[in-house]
C-alpha cells in the first residue's frame, strides 16, 4: 500500500508542541516554558491559532503587564485573530462598499478584537471566538452609527430612526400607503412628537454636497438638467436680515435715556427735520444734529460690537 508523503507544517507543528506544553503546565501547576515564537501570527492557519490562542491567553495572565514577554504575547494574539476581524467585517459588505474603506472597518474591529484579549478569562471554559465576535461586532456597529451620519444627532434618535424605518416598510404593506404620522406613533406606542422628532432627525443620515447635481426623476425638469443644488437654494431674505438687526438694536435702546429716544421718534418715528426737532425742544439745529451723530454712533457700535 502506498503512502502519500505531505508537506511539514511549522505553524501546526508548534501549536501541536505548545498546546501540549500547556496541557503539562495545567497538570503540573508549573509554568510550560517560554511561549514558542511565532514570526508571522498572520498566516497561522484557524485551527492552529485556536490552539495556540489557549496556550497565549492563559500566560498572558500570568505574565507582568508592561514587559517585554506581556507584549509579544498580546500582539501575537491580536496577530493571530485577526482573521476573526475581517469574518466580522463580512457582514458589512454593503455599507463598505457603499464608500467606507474596509482598512477603517477592519481597524475599528480590531479595538473590539483587542478588549476581548484583555477582558477574556481563562478559567470559565468558554472559546476565545466565542467572546471576541461580539465584542468585534459592536465596535463596527458603533462605528458606523457614529460616524455615517451627515450631521450629528443624539444616539437616541439614531436607534429611533431604525425603528420608524421598519414600522413604516410594515405599515406600508398593511394600509398599502404611506403611513401617517399618528398611525406610526400608535403602532411604536409613542407620541406624535417624538415620531416627528425622529423623521426630523433621519435628514441628518446624508448630506449632499452644494456643488453636487439635482438629477432625481422626482425632481423638476429645471433641477434635472445638471444644475448645481446651490443655484436652486433661495437668496438672502432682507426680512430676516432686518430682524436679525431689531433683535441687536432692542436692548441698545433699552440703555438710551429718555431724552435720546425722544429725538430719535421724532426724527425716524414722526419723521420730522432737525430745525422741527429743535424748536420742540428749543435748541438749535447744530445741537440737534451733533446729539442725532452721538445717538448714532453709539447705536453702530454697540451693534457690531454685539
Amino acid at each position: 500500500m502506498s503512502h502519500v508523503a505531505t508537506a511539514p507544517n511549522p505553524a501546526r507543528e508548534i501549536a501541536s508542541d505548545a498546546f501540549t506544553r500547556a496541557e503539562s503546565a495545567a497538570t503540573t501547576g508549573q509554568l510550560a516554558g517560554p511561549l514558542p515564537q511565532i514570526d508571522n501570527a498572520r498566516e497561522v492557519a484557524p485551527a492552529d491559532a485556536r490552539e495556540l490562542s489557549r496556550l497565549f491567553l492563559v500566560r498572558l495572565r500570568e505574565l507582568e503587564e508592561g514587559t517585554r514577554n506581556y507584549q509579544y504575547a498580546r500582539n501575537t494574539l491580536i496577530e493571530m485573530n485577526i482573521s476573526l476581524v475581517r469574518f466580522a467585517a463580512r457582514r458589512f459588505t454593503a455599507r463598505i462598499d457603499a464608500g467606507i474603506e474596509l482598512d477603517d472597518v477592519i481597524q475599528v474591529g480590531t479595538i473590539g478584537l483587542i478588549k476581548a484579549i484583555d477582558r477574556f478569562d481563562p478559567d470559565r471554559e468558554v472559546e476565545f471566538s466565542t467572546l471576541a465576535l461580539p465584542y468585534i461586532t459592536g465596535e463596527i456597529k458603533r462605528y458606523f452609527r457614529d460616524t455615517t451620519w451627515a450631521v450629528h444627532v443624539p444616539r437616541r434618535l439614531q436607534e429611533l430612526r431604525v425603528e420608524l424605518a421598519k414600522c413604516q416598510e410594515t405599515l406600508t404593506e398593511v394600509l398599502g400607503r404611506a403611513p401617517s404620522v399618528k398611525e406610526i406613533a400608535e403602532h411604536l406606542e409613542l407620541s406624535e412628537e417624538e415620531v416627528i422628532e425622529g423623521l426630523v432627525a433621519a435628514n441628518g443620515y446624508s448630506s449632499a454636497s452644494l456643488d453636487s447635481t439635482a438629477g432625481t426623476t422626482d425632481r423638476p425638469a429645471a433641477l434635472s438638467e445638471g444644475r448645481p443644488l446651490a443655484d436652486t437654494v433661495g437668496d438672502i431674505d432682507p426680512a430676516m436680515v432686518l430682524f436679525e438687526d431689531f433683535h441687536t438694536l432692542a436692548p441698545l435702546l433699552r440703555e438710551l435715556d429718555e431724552r435720546d429716544l425722544q429725538i430719535l421718534r421724532m426724527r425716524f418715528a414722526r419723521e420730522m427735520t432737525q430745525a422741527e426737532i429743535g424748536a420742540e425742544l428749543g435748541i438749535s439745529q447744530m445741537q440737534v444734529s451733533r446729539l442725532l451723530t452721538r445717538i448714532l454712533t453709539r447705536l453702530r457700535s454697540g451693534m457690531l460690537t454685539t
